[in-house]
């Protein structure tokens, strides 16, 4: 017991003195730069070679605004090219400065950071195998906090990241709507996903105690065109290829587009220093599935997952994992919120925008070609 104490103590130190270095070293970059002046201020995007970066980046450069994105592979920039090709706007692909970077990297970091006013910090891990346990807490919480030194070092203007609704708080009761002032209760089980956006938000209010104007906002499941083989798009392939069974679990959903322009919005706003639940509605699993079907006339997913099958899933899956090496693609913890009745409350977005969300439903009929 004592071991475990002392093994926990050692970690939190280890961390803290990483986050004290990742902090001066962002600070003597500032003082100390000697690299290439730009003429005129930029915005930068991490994970623009995701869903939410790649659709934003279109977005800001439909604008007019000067965007500098990072990548990590040359292979990722071209699923972002390949979205813009989608939308017929290739010429605006040339528009955006890339800089290869990683956030885990304060190094290239520092580059990255030169004449940045406006950070949107997209990137993230998203994975559900339990293996990847420590590269999703390491990626989402160090690399956030990585981001929030150097916009605080480099008196960036403002910064908004994309959370989750995975990091909202927990209802007391199965009737309470959650909302941005549920609290987080730890007692009660997280994914690893969730666990490391709640504390990627941590390090987030820790910026803006010291000083960094911040935004977060809390997408639900989002849906959008371009990336058929992760996110969403893989289950609109797998529907679309006949999907077998659906669960009656609840949540909330958007628009990819919504999530761009809201946040948009936002930044350009007075509005500061809060966080938004972004969701069109909430629905069951059963009801978008079956909307994703009829946009391709595919038959609906025929049988029901039961809490008892979807345990025994999981089980089967952890064992061609153990036995047969196979990549994991299902959790205990993705199981059990396939069953999961959650609902979440839009109204502060909708109030502090003036606006609202396109049909999720409508949405999905447009983008499935």
């Amino acid at each position: 017991m004592k071991m475990k104490i002392c093994e926990s103590v050692a970690k939190e130190i280890a961390s803290s003195v990483l986050l004290a270095m990742t902090k001066n070293f962002a600070a003597l970059c500032l003082r100390g730069n000697t690299k290439k002046k730009y003429l005129y201020p930029m915005i930068l995007v991490t994970g623009g070679t995701g869903l939410v970066g790649a659709h934003l980046l279109l977005h800001l450069v439909e604008q007019g605004k000067n965007v500098r994105a990072i990548y990590r592979t040359t292979t990722s920039i071209e699923k972002t090219k390949n979205l813009f090709s989608l939308y017929r706007k290739s010429d605006l692909f040339e528009k955006i400065e890339w800089l290869e970077a990683d956030i885990l990297d304060i190094t290239s970091l520092e580059i990255a950071f030169q004449n940045i006013e406006f950070v949107y910090h997209c990137a993230a891990l998203i994975s559900f195998d339990p293996k990847d346990e420590d590269a999703i807490r390491k990626t989402n919480i160090e690399g956030t906090a990585n981001i929030v030194n150097f916009c605080l070092a480099f008196e960036i203007k403002k910064m908004l990241f994309v959370s989750s609704i995975a990091a909202l708080g927990d209802p007391n009761t199965a009737k309470i709507v959650i909302s941005e002032t549920t609290e987080w209760n730890p007692e009660k089980p997280h994914s690893d996903y969730a666990i490391s956006k709640y504390g990627a938000e941590m390090e987030v209010w820790r910026g803006q105690q010291e000083g960094l104007n911040v935004l977060i906002v809390n997408p639900g499941i989002i849906l959008g065109p371009g990336f058929p083989e992760q996110g969403s798009g893989a289950l609109f392939s797998a529907v679309a290829k006949g999907m077998p069974f659906y669960t009656l679990g609840t949540t909330g959903y958007v628009a990819v587009s919504d999530v761009v322009e809201m946040s948009v919005k936002l930044m350009a706003s007075s509005i500061k220093n809060e966080r938004f639940t972004l969701i069109e509605n909430n629905y069951s699993f059963q009801e978008i599935l079956n909307c994703i079907a009829d946009s391709f006339n595919a038959k609906h997913p025929r049988w029901h997952a039961t809490p008892f099958f979807m345990n025994l899933l999981w089980r089967v899956d952890w064992f061609l994992a153990v036995f047969f090496f196979k990549k994991r693609t299902l959790s205990r913890d993705s199981a059990r919120a396939a069953n999961s009745k959650s609902k979440y409350n839009n109204s502060k977005i909708k109030a502090a925008l003036k606006t609202d969300f396109k049909s999720v439903k409508e949405y999905i009929k447009s983008i499935s070609y």
